[in-house]
C-alpha cells in the first residue's frame, strides 16, 4: 500500500519477544568463608551448587557475569589467591559456593595440598550439596588436577555441570574441536557441556537455566 504522493508506507515490524532470564537475582549476600576443614559454615539447609575450576580459568568473572553484578566475585590479576570456600546466599533460596582455584604453579605443594583437602572434606561431607560446575579452559587440554576433580566428583556421586570458559577467544573451528577433544577427555557427551564467555555474555542464559533445573530437582531425584 502506497500513500499519497507515490511514498511507500513504512510497517513497524513487531520486535522478537526476549527470552524471560532463567535467573533473576533480587537478594546477593557474601555469608562468610571456610578457610579449614572442620571449621565455620553458613548454618542452613538450604541447597548448594560450587564452582569449580583450576586457577586463571575465569571463574570469578563468569560468576560476576551469572549474577549480573560488576564485584560479586573478585577478579584477581594473581591466581591462587582466593584461598577459602566462600559462600554467597541468593534470593534466601539457595547457595552459590565459591571453591579455590587449583592447579597454580607457584603456590607451594603444601598449601595446594591443604587447598586440596578443605575442598575434598566440603564436598564429601554435605548432605545440602546439589551439584558442581566444573569449570575448563577452552583454549586448553584438561590438566591432571582437572580429571582428578572429575574422578572424584564420580566418587562422590555429586552431579556435574561442565562449562568451557573463555570461548570467545576460539574460532568457530577451533570450538567444535575443542569442545569434541574435551567431552572426550573428561567421559561427557558433547551436548552436556556449555559454552560461557565472560566477556561477550555467551551461555550465561544457558548456564543459569541449568542451575535453575538443579536447584528445582529433589535429591533423590538427582543423576
Amino acid at each position: 500500500m502506497s500513500e499519497p504522493g507515490g511514498k511507500a508506507r513504512q510497517l513497524a515490524v513487531p520486535a522478537a519477544p526476549a527470552r524471560p532470564d532463567p535467573l533473576v537475582i533480587r537478594h546477593l549476600e557474601f555469608l562468610g568463608g571456610l578457610a579449614a576443614t572442620g571449621g565455620w559454615r553458613p548454618e542452613t539447609s538450604l541447597p548448594e551448587v560450587a564452582f569449580s575450576g583450576r586457577s586463571n580459568v575465569g571463574k570469578s568473572s563468569l560468576l560476576n557475569q551469572l549474577v549480573r553484578r560488576k564485584a560479586f566475585a573478585r577478579v584477581s590479576k594473581t591466581p591462587g589467591r582466593t584461598r577459602e570456600i566462600n559462600f554467597f546466599g541468593v534470593n534466601h533460596a539457595f547457595l552459590l559456593v565459591d571453591l579455590p582455584g587449583y592447579g597454580y604453579a607457584r603456590v607451594s605443594k603444601e598449601r595446594q595440598g591443604a587447598w586440596g583437602d578443605l575442598i575434598e572434606g566440603y564436598l564429601r561431607d554435605n548432605a545440602n550439596l546439589r551439584g558442581v560446575v566444573q569449570l575448563l579452559d577452552a583454549r586448553h587440554e584438561p590438566t591432571a588436577d582437572d580429571l582428578r576433580m572429575f574422578d572424584l566428583l564420580a566418587d562422590i556421586g555429586v552431579p556435574a555441570l561442565v562449562v568451557m570458559t573463555k570461548i570467545d577467544k576460539l574460532t568457530a573451528r577451533q570450538r567444535g574441536q575443542q569442545l569434541t577433544a574435551l567431552a572426550l577427555r573428561c567421559g561427557v557427551e558433547e551436548d552436556q557441556v556449555i559454552t560461557c564467555s565472560a566477556v561477550t555474555g555467551e551461555g550465561r542464559d544457558d548456564l543459569a537455566a541449568s542451575l535453575a533445573a538443579l536447584l528445582a530437582t529433589p535429591p533423590d531425584e538427582e543423576g
